[in-house]
């Protein structure tokens, strides 16, 4: 039983007992580092059952567990707190239960459980993946890892934005201005290539604007007006229209660019399970908009078009259908969830990592599904984030402002490579051993200060601040790790034996309770959806792990179990920073 568990038990008891008095909850704290103690009960919340002088209640129960319960060993009561001293045995215990379970902390999925569908990147096909991308892949991977090791199955999917205006206008640049160039005959990547012409697309149209205006045209109607947007307009037609020559450019590209996309998801270190194509479900969710009209769920207008009406539930009416019968985004999502459970009928549940402008798109989506009826729309989540800025202001795809995500990565290696030289710390390492290195500690660095900040808040990303081997830093964390594999290989005992007993210092004790945390850590995230409480509880860790480093010799004690007690104690810390890591998508070097 968890020892929070049974001191719960335990303190009912004694009230009960003493008191005559039935406690529903018991409140528990860690104790604040001033005083003695392993763990806190809070008295103040029972004197509405138990009438006294608090530190006296305190008192009475902190005698009655040091003679209930063996692990108990002393107590001290400060105001309303009763401070509960826990033996060094119950920790070697515990510990000696975990120290050789390479999966510690995670949970496996239980077959007969629902699964999850996490979506995450869905970008469109008419430009590279950028910095607001980065942010969008690294919190749904990681959340998906997270939910799996809290003992959930989880499928990673996304649904591509292949079509519509914004991908014909990359192809009719590219058809006007390209003279028939390609990835092959450029080096460029695919996703890059058609980015540029994204780009050029709006070059060419504003002149097409400044030319109509001089012409005597107002701005909105030059706009409107353009050659160039009436000539992408009428391609999308043709496109709906299932035109062979526009279909097979449109193919030929998306492409391209789906090929550059898996270098760049590759170098990210993020992945799939299953793909859904905007071309394929653009059409789904008219049939539920009429099933909906007949159990009134929506209702017309007298122009034809079709609406739901959420006034009731402190939101306003949402279009779901054009009077002309063509689909909005909306009908399109309602459409693509149900076809989600309809293919992996174990999906119970669905996350959405899409920015917060979208808060009030995924409201009104899953009161929509709510009211078709559908059971699993109680379990839709929206994983909503805040932006990513950088010291040099907003970014803009058509204007080719954008960071690109590649770059950054690249970038990154290269910071890391910079301050590693400076500092002189990789003697002896080949040139490639260094390369990987600097791609492990740069890209480390940059999933760290992304997901260590929580999810909704806007984040300041200044690569040179990430890459500090000080801190609150992915790279001190993998330096902590790669510091106690060196311990580990200058021990030269054999370490592997098991220990009974030896006398805890307190920067041990201090240690195993952080490791302790380890399990209900994950668990916490997994319901707040959130990596920064695992990236925050590995830095907290680290500290502490550091803090047993410079205060207690490892290596260098006198008693052989307490030797072998330490190294095993200073693995089991690696394994948890490496298990911690990888629900971050973050690498931990052997050696730095």
């Amino acid at each position: 039983m968890h020892l929070q568990d049974s001191l719960t038990l335990h303190v009912k008891q004694a009230v009960k007992t003493i008191y005559n008095a039935d406690l529903e909850t018991v409140e528990f704290q860690a104790t604040r580092k001033e005083f003695e103690g392993d763990i806190t009960v809070v008295i103040f919340p029972m004197l509405r059952v138990v009438k006294g002088n608090p530190v006296q209640i305190g008192q009475a129960i902190g005698e009655y567990l040091v003679s209930a319960i063996g692990v108990v060993t002393g107590f001290n009561v400060v105001k309303g707190f009763l401070n509960i001293v826990i033996s060094d045995q119950y920790y070697q215990d515990w510990f000696s239960t975990v120290k050789n379970d390479s999966d510690f902390g995670f949970k496996t999925a239980n077959a007969s459980d629902k699964a999850i569908m996490v979506e995450y990147s869905s970008p469109n096909t008419n430009k590279p993946l950028h910095l607001g991308h980065i942010r969008n892949n690294l919190l749904g991977y990681s959340v998906a890892e997270i939910l799996k090791a809290s003992g959930k199955k989880v499928y990673k999917t996304q649904i591509i934005n292949d079509r519509g205006i914004h991908i014909c206008k990359s192809m009719l640049a590219w058809q006007r201005f390209g003279n028939g160039e390609t990835p092959e005959s450029t080096g460029l990547k695919g996703d890059k290539l058609v980015g540029n012409y994204y780009v050029k697309f709006d070059q060419e149209y504003k002149k097409e604007i400044e030319a109509l205006i001089a012409q005597g045209l107002s701005e909105d109607e030059a706009k409107k007006q353009a050659p160039l947007l009436l000539e992408a307009q009428n391609m999308l037609l043709k496109w709906e229209a299932g035109d062979e020559e526009v279909v097979t450019l449109w193919k030929t590209m998306n492409q391209w660019v789906y090929d550059g996309f898996e270098v760049t998801y590759k170098n990210l270190g993020v992945d799939f399970d299953c793909y859904y194509y905007e071309s394929d479900t653009y059409l789904l969710g008219k049939e539920f908009v009429a099933e909906g009209l007949k159990t009134g769920v929506f209702f017309k207008k007298e122009d034809g078009s079709v609406w739901c009406d959420l006034t009731d539930e402190g939101l306003d009416e949402k279009l779901v259908l054009r009077a002309d019968g063509t689909a909005v985004y909306m009908t399109q999502d309602i459409g693509t969830a149900i076809q989600r459970i309809k293919d992996y009928p174990d999906v119970g549940g669905l996350v959405y990592t899409v920015g917060n402008e979208q808060d009030y798109h995924f409201k009104v989506l899953f009161l929509i599904l709510k009211k078709l009826g559908f059971e699993w729309a109680k379990h839709l989540y929206h994983l909503s984030y805040g932006m990513v800025d950088l010291p040099s202001g907003k970014m803009k795809s058509r204007e080719g402002t954008v960071v690109d995500a590649d770059d950054l990565v690249s970038e990154m290696a290269q910071t890391a490579e910079d301050i590693s030289e400076e500092l002189g710390k990789l003697d002896g390492y080949t040139a490639q051993e260094k390369k990987a290195l600097y791609a492990t500690i740069g890209l480390g660095a940059l999933k760290y200060y992304i997901l260590k900040v929580d999810p909704k808040k806007r984040i300041l990303f200044d690569p040179k601040e990430s890459i500090d081997f000080q801190g609150n830093t992915g790279p001190f964390i993998q330096y902590t790790y790669a510091r106690i594999q060196s311990i580990i290989r200058k021990a030269d005992f054999d370490f592997s034996q098991a220990v009974t007993s030896v006398p805890l210092h307190e920067k041990e004790k201090a240690l195993l309770k952080q490791l302790q945390l380890f399990p209900e850590t994950i668990q916490l995230a997994a319901t707040q959806y959130s990596p920064a409480i695992i990236a925050n509880y590995t830095y907290d860790l680290v500290k502490e792990f550091n803090s047993f480093y410079q205060n207690v010799s490892i290596l260098g004690a006198e008693d052989l179990q307490e030797k072998i007690f330490r190294v095993q104690l200073a693995q089991t810390v690696a394994t948890t920073i490496k298990n911690a890591f990888s629900l971050l998508g973050i690498a931990v070097p052997e050696r730095m």
